[in-house]
């Protein structure tokens, strides 16, 4: 069986207008939500197998407290050019090849990417993923991961101010 964690990126600083968007920080919002989310994931026993991630200064970090809340190992994230402003076939070729040996995935994004990808997986409509929101999908059979429309099973939506959802 495989899973995989569609998160977007915690809350991001849009203080320094001079600042370009790669290079944008978390607010303390961000920061904050960035552990608490990673929390919840380390009281679920939550363990990725792999983390990708965006190499915007943003993504990066919200992997960084998912990789530290979860006992990953940080030197081990994956960083992509592809999932800063890659398609959404991008990021499908980047879960297929991270499939091929992991069972659970993290995918720290962003949106619209991030939003879109989780409803054509799941076939279902989602809602906009608030920052830092997770969208968790189970794949099972022989196969795993496929990447076709409407092949994962939905598991939750869970997101910052979520107090009834898996933490």
């Amino acid at each position: 069986m495989k899973r995989l964690f569609l998160i977007r990126h915690a809350k991001s600083s849009w203080g320094d207008s001079e600042r370009d968007d790669f290079d944008r920080p978390l607010n303390k919002r961000g920061k904050r939500n960035g552990a608490d989310m990673a929390a919840r994931f380390a009281r679920l026993l939550l363990v990725p197998d792999l983390i990708l991630s965006s190499p915007a200064k943003r993504a990066k970090k919200t992997a960084l407290y998912m990789a530290k809340g979860t006992g990953y190992p940080v030197a081990s994230i994956s960083f992509d050019e592809g999932l800063y402003l890659g398609s959404m076939a991008c990021h499908l070729r980047l879960l297929q090849k991270g499939f091929a040996k992991d069972d659970t995935l993290f995918l720290v994004g962003h949106n619209y990417t991030i939003t879109e990808l989780a409803r054509y997986l799941c076939g279902v409509q989602i809602g906009d993923m608030p920052t830092c929101g997770v969208v968790a999908v189970e794949y099972a059979g022989q196969g795993g991961f496929s990447a076709e429309h409407g092949c994962g099973k939905l598991l939750f939506v869970d997101f910052p101010k979520n107090t009834s959802v898996a933490g």
